[in-house]
C-alpha cells in the first residue's frame, strides 16, 4: 500500500496553519494508514489529528486542532492508496481489450472496485465483491453504486462475462438492494448475444428481481478497430430501433408496475436508429444522463435556456485515472478552465468540435440561431476507429487533424470531457493543436454563453 501524497494545500486552510505541504506523504491519520480517499476524508474530519509525515526523507509528526468537520484543505494525489481492485472478467465487449498500444500505461488498467464506482460512477460487475465490502457500504452509506447487469440469466451473465461468478454474483446487487443502497444499473447490448429474447428477458428479469435500482440504462457496446474478438460488430438501424421499441414496451410496464419507468435507452440508440428523442419528462429527472441517457435532450434544454442548471457533464471513459481530487466526489472530470490563452479577435467565425454522434444533436441546435458565422466541425475518430463517435473519446491526433484543414483565424470550442488532466487519450494537449481552442464545459448553456462571447 502506498501513501497519498499531498499535491495542494490550500491557502488559508487547516493544513496551511499547521504546516502541512505539498509533497508530503501523509503515512498515518491518528495512527492509521488510510486505504483511500473515503476513508481519508472520515478520519480528517476529526476535531484533534495526528499525522505522521514523511519529508524529504525525514518522518515528521504534526499535531492539528481544528474543528470538527473543517475540511483540512490538503488534497492528495489519488483516490485509491492500496491496490486497486482489478476486473478478473474477461469481457469480449470490454473497451480496455479494444485500445490501440503504445498510450499511457494507466488507461489499460480495469477495474472493478467498488469504490471507484462510488467516487466516479464506474460501473462494477460485483464479481469481486466480498461480505466485508457489503459491510463496509453499508455502514459507510457508500452511495450510489453503479452496477453492470448485462443479463439477469445466470448462465447468460457468465458467458459476457467469461467468469463462472457472473452466474451468481448478481445476489450483492439484491442485498445492496435490501441494505438501502441506491444503485443504478447498466446493460450492455451485443447484438446475437444479450438482444432479441435475452434483452427482453433481462427488463422482466429486472422489474421482477431487482425493482428497487434507482434506474436502468441501455446502452449499446462500442466497438474499435483494434477489437480481436470476431464475434463483436455494431448494431444496424433495426437492431436498434428493435432496442429502443423494447425499452418503450418496458416502461409502459413498469409505469403501471412500479409506477416509474425505471429502465431507459441510451442517446446513441435514438441516434442509430433514427428515432426522435423521447420529451423531458420521460427521462424523470435524467437519473443516467451521465452515462449519455439523455444529454441530447438536456443540452437542448441547456442551449435554448428552458434548462437553468446544468444536469451535469458526462465524463471521459478514462476520467478516474492518474489523480482524484480528496474532495468533490462525482466533480466533473473535465478541464473547462483550461482554455487556450490565445484567441482569435472577437466576432471571428466560430467552429464547434465535437464528434459524430455530438454533431448530429449540435446541428440543429446550432441551425436554429440563424447565424452564418458558427458551424459545427465533426471530427471522425480514425484513432479507435469502428462505432467510436462520441466527444469523450477524441483524441488529440484526430482533433488535429481536421484543424488542419480548417481556416485560421476563426475561433474553435472545444469540450471538456475529451480531456483528463489536461490531456487528450493519446497524450496530446490541447496547446499542440495546430488551431489555438477554447476549453468549454460541455453543457448547452456555456456552449451559447461561448457562442454569445
Amino acid at each position: 500500500m502506498s501513501a497519498p501524497r499531498v499535491t495542494a494545500v490550500a491557502d488559508g486552510s487547516v493544513a496551511q496553519r499547521f504546516g502541512l505541504r505539498a509533497g508530503d506523504e501523509l503515512l498515518a491519520v491518528n495512527g492509521c494508514a488510510p486505504k483511500d480517499v473515503i476513508e481519508y476524508q472520515q478520519m480528517v474530519d476529526e476535531p484533534e489529528l495526528s499525522l505522521d509525515v514523511r519529508r524529504d526523507g525525514l518522518v515528521l509528526e504534526i499535531e492539528v486542532l481544528k474543528r470538527a468537520g473543517e475540511p483540512l484543505g490538503a488534497q492528495v494525489d489519488s483516490a485509491l492508496f492500496d491496490r486497486v481492485r482489478t476486473c478478473d472478467n474477461h469481457c469480449e465487449f470490454c473497451f480496455i481489450y479494444q485500445l490501440p498500444p503504445g498510450l499511457r500505461p494507466s488507461l489499460y488498467l480495469k477495474d472493478d472496485d467498488y469504490r471507484l464506482s462510488f467516487l466516479y460512477g464506474n460501473f462494477t460487475t460485483l464479481t469481486r465483491f466480498t461480505e466485508a465490502d457489503l459491510e463496509r457500504v453499508t455502514a459507510e452509506r457508500l452511495s450510489p453504486l453503479n452496477v453492470s447487469i448485462h443479463a439477469t440469466d445466470p448462465e447468460v451473465r457468465a458467458a459476457m462475462l467469461r467468469n463462472p461468478r457472473g452466474a451468481t454474483s448478481l445476489r450483492w446487487l439484491r442485498a445492496l438492494l435490501d441494505c438501502g443502497i441506491e444503485v443504478h444499473g447498466q446493460v450492455v447490448v451485443c447484438p446475437d448475444v444479450n438482444n432479441g429474447d435475452v434483452l427482453e428477458d433481462t427488463l422482466a428479469g429486472v422489474t421482477d428481481e431487482y425493482p428497487e435500482l434507482a434506474s436502468v440504462c441501455v446502452v449499446p457496446l462500442g466497438v474499435s478497430r483494434h477489437t480481436s474478438e470476431p464475434r463483436l460488430r455494431p448494431h444496424t438501424a433495426a437492431e436498434a430501433a428493435e432496442v429502443v421499441e423494447a425499452v418503450h414496451e418496458w416502461q409502459e410496464i413498469n409505469r403501471s408496475v412500479l409506477g416509474r419507468r425505471l429502465v431507459f435507452a441510451a442517446d446513441e440508440y435514438y441516434l442509430l436508429a433514427g428515432a426522435e428523442f423521447p420529451d423531458p419528462e420521460t427521462y424523470e429527472g435524467f437519473p443516467m444522463h451521465e452515462d449519455g441517457v439523455g444529454m441530447a435532450t438536456t443540452l437542448a434544454m441547456e442551449f435554448s435556456g428552458r434548462k437553468q442548471e446544468a444536469t451535469g457533464t458526462r465524463p471521459g471513459f478514462f476520467a478516474w485515472v492518474e489523480g482524484a481530487p480528496a474532495s468533490g466526489y462525482r466533480a466533473p472530470r473535465g478541464d473547462g478552465s483550461a482554455a487556450i490563452a490565445l484567441r482569435p479577435r472577437r466576432g471571428a467565425p466560430v467552429g464547434v468540435l465535437t464528434g459524430e454522434y455530438g454533431a448530429a444533436v449540435l446541428a440543429p441546435l446550432v441551425d436554429s440561431l440563424g447565424r452564418s458565422d458558427v458551424r459545427v466541425v465533426p471530427v471522425e475518430n480514425r484513432f479507435f476507429g469502428g462505432t467510436t463517435a462520441v466527444a469523450g473519446l477524441l483524441v488529440g491526433e484526430d482533433i488535429a487533424r481536421v484543424l488542419a484543414g480548417q481556416p485560421e483565424g476563426h475561433r474553435y470550442l472545444l469540450p471538456d470531457v475529451c480531456l483528463s488532466q489536461g490531456m487528450f487519450l493519446d497524450g496530446v494537449r490541447p496547446a499542440d493543436l495546430p488551431r489555438p481552442v477554447e476549453v468549454v464545459p460541455a453543457d448547452g448553456a456555456a456552449l451559447r454563453r461561448a457562442l454569445d462571447g
